[in-house]
């Protein structure tokens, strides 16, 4: 007789998102009239840049030919796209080598993927609030879990302590939800508590291209002795508008070792086993995001979702609102006004000013009474949207 796996048992029902969505549809048929605007998409909204079309475009025309045709090709990604990226880190003063780079369909795959190197028996520090994939994986496996608080006290970037031991631990900075992005010395204190605890640090980087000072690191690989603790997870999807194209890499540094089992070796096994790598028209696209053209326009995208941003921030402070993000992020963690929940919130936001966010409370415990918008919107939209923000705060 054949047997499940008992741990989705522990899974609870992702409801976040379709109650928006429920909520919107309700609400929109009882209002056909009303110009409702998306603040809570976490998808980008600019298509990819020129350079990145264009390269996809020659990719394809070599797929039609005898002599240029790929077939399959190496599951941890080519050379081509490996050797740019190593380019990409070089120019933030961090060496890799090119066997430490694998090419992924994103980031989100290979976090729940990379589990398949621990043991079920591990201990997994998580933040909360949190990215859900980051929990929902771990209690697939059966691991247990435990929980560090991000709070409006320590800007919902908590640092480790000293007494509470683990075997993984999650970072993910700028965050998702919150926004908050880790200064160097933060970090720093992680790298070294995994040093203390024998632990290895699961380093989610998908929007390091929001960051834009000297202070805060794009790579845990700026940190010193992070090489030794440290599996880095990135993706193109917000630096260059891949979350329908599907592109993403992970570093495994060779230093990186386990009981004396090196994981970049037993990362390559495992990716060689169950995984067939990222098509050749997709990752011909994604070197051409480090090429100068492509360096230039993707940032004007970037500087367009920042713009978003300073809007949404600019219209928070002005009714004196804390919030978290949107300076490194393109997402901004606001404390729902006048004590109100989450949910009390969204609904007030979506009757009175037509404008939909993500409430708090979906992503853990500790996001209760805070509220998630995003910059991934159309400028002008946002620009509307965050004056009937004002005016429904000013008016509570």
């Amino acid at each position: 007789m054949a047997k499940i796996n008992e741990n989705y048992g522990k899974l609870t029902e992702s409801y976040l998102f379709s109650n928006i969505a429920h909520r919107v549809s309700t609400y929109q048929k009882e209002n056909p009239a009303a110009d409702i605007i998306r603040l809570g998409i976490g998808d980008v909204t600019l298509p990819l840049c020129p350079a990145v079309i264009e390269a996809m475009h020659q990719a394809v025309d070599e797929m039609g030919k005898q002599d240029t045709f790929h077939g399959y090709g190496p599951e941890q990604g080519y050379s081509f796209l490996k050797q740019a990226l190593l380019g990409y880190y070089a120019g933030r003063g961090i060496v890799l080598e090119e066997d430490e780079v694998f090419i992924s369909d994103g980031a989100k795959s290979d976090l729940g993927n990379i589990l398949d190197l621990f043991s079920p028996d591990n201990t997994v520090l998580i933040p909360d609030p949190v990215y859900p994939v980051y929990v929902d994986t771990n209690l697939m496996a059966g691991r247990a879990i435990r929980y560090i608080n991000a709070t409006e006290s320590n800007g919902f970037l908590p640092l480790p302590d000293p007494s509470v031991r683990a075997d993984i631990i999650y970072i993910c900075s700028p965050n998702n939800p919150t926004g908050a992005a880790y200064t160097k010395e933060q970090l720093a204190q992680w790298v070294q508590y995994a040093q203390d605890c024998q632990a290895v640090i699961l380093y989610d980087a998908a929007y390091e291209a929001f960051i834009c000072d000297e202070n805060h690191p794009r790579s845990i690989y700026e940190i010193d002795g992070a090489k030794n603790c440290a599996i880095e997870f990135c993706s193109f999807s917000k630096t260059a508008g891949f979350t329908g194209t599907r592109c993403g890499y992970t570093i495994v540094p060779l230093s990186l070792s386990i009981q004396g089992a090196k994981l970049n070796h037993m990362w390559l096994r495992r990716q060689t086993t169950k995984f067939n790598g990222v098509p050749y028209i997709v990752q011909r696209g994604a070197a051409a995001v480090f090429t100068p053209e492509g360096q230039t326009q993707i940032q004007e995208n970037l500087a367009y979702y920042r713009k978003n941003a300073s809007v949404i921030a600019e219209a928070l402070r002005s009714c004196g609102v804390w919030f978290t993000g949107g300076t490194y992020s393109p997402y901004l963690w606001m404390k729902c006004p006048n004590g109100l929940s989450s949910w009390e919130f969204f609904d007030l936001l979506l009757q009175k000013a037509n404008v939909v966010g993500t409430p708090g409370e979906g992503f853990g415990k500790n996001g209760e009474g805070f509220f998630r918008l995003t910059a991934f919107g159309d400028q002008q939209r946002t620009i509307e949207a965050a004056q009937r923000l004002k005016q429904l705060i000013a008016s509570l």
